[in-house]
């Protein structure tokens, strides 16, 4: 099975307080069935297979829009064996 690499931000951004919809994208993703997750506060990086990284990217989009993200930008790369 193939691996997959997602990058995403939700905005509106706020600097003071995350916003509900970029707690709700945390939750989505480190809950999730991955290898590898890495948040911060201007971007997040998960890494796991195929199937696991759609479902969450899935999740992730819908629940994130429906707790006010108004912009929700993703990156999904196919990653080889040993690639970081």
């Amino acid at each position: 099975m193939e691996r997959l690499r997602v990058e995403f931000t939700t905005e509106p951004f706020d600097l003071d307080e995350a916003p509900a919809h970029a707690v709700v994208a945390r939750e989505v993703i480190q809950s999730a069935q991955l290898d590898a997750v890495d948040v911060g506060p201007f971007g997040n990086t998960a890494e796991g297979g195929a199937d696991a990284v759609l479902t969450a990217v899935d999740a992730l989009l819908r629940r994130s829009l429906a707790a006010g993200a108004t912009r929700v930008s993703l990156q999904v790369n196919v990653i080889g064996e040993g690639e970081k």
